[in-house]
């Protein structure tokens, strides 16, 4: 389940990452992050291994980027 919690954050990261640097897909980008960010804080929570932990915070900061950059270009909502 761990690991799978560590996937899963890496990968709302990059999408977060990769959409926000859309201006269109900014609603895509905010939902993914916000889900990315509180997702990959509760799997650091629980994580067992260092290499989750990596995952995790290469995931969350992701995240971090990606909310902050689709707040910056529109917000949640299209």
């Amino acid at each position: 389940m761990q690991n799978i919690l560590s996937v899963v954050t890496l990968a709302c990261g990059l999408v977060a990452l990769v959409t926000a640097f859309i201006p269109s897909a900014h609603a895509i980008a905010a939902w993914f992050g916000v889900v990315g960010f509180v997702g990959g804080l509760f799997s650091q929570y629980v994580s067992a291994t260092t290499a989750e932990r990596s995952l995790n915070i290469v995931g969350i900061v992701a995240s971090f980027v990606g909310v902050a950059l689709g707040i910056y270009h529109g917000g949640f909502y299209p």
